[in-house]
């Protein structure tokens, strides 16, 4: 770098982030955080759940959200509202899927 310097603090863009929820609706408890990433650990995620057959729903908000958790929360109250949507999305791809 002739005659500059690297600014540290500037933004090298933002890279990707995942999430992972795990839910059993029989346990009568809120579903819990099985796994956060950013980068090449939240391509991790994404590459195991499509090998999976695991839906995936794109939501950043709910991402950095989930990623101030620690592996093995539960969730909070305050993103029920949230995560009931994403379930919602899920149990109707399964549906859809099965009857295809």
């Amino acid at each position: 770098m002739k005659g500059g310097f690297f600014d540290f603090r500037k933004s090298t863009g933002r890279r990707p982030a995942a999430a992972a929820l795990l839910y059993d609706p029989l346990k009568h408890s809120a579903p819990e955080v099985l796994a956060t990433g950013r980068g090449l650990l939240a391509e991790e995620i994404v590459r195991i759940a499509k090998e999976n057959g695991i839906a995936l729903q794109e939501d950043a908000a709910l991402v950095e959200a989930l990623a101030r958790l620690d592996v093995g929360d539960q969730i909070p109250r305050e993103l029920y509202a949230v995560v009931a949507e994403v379930l919602a999305f899920v149990y109707r791809l399964d549906r859809e899927s099965a009857a295809s």
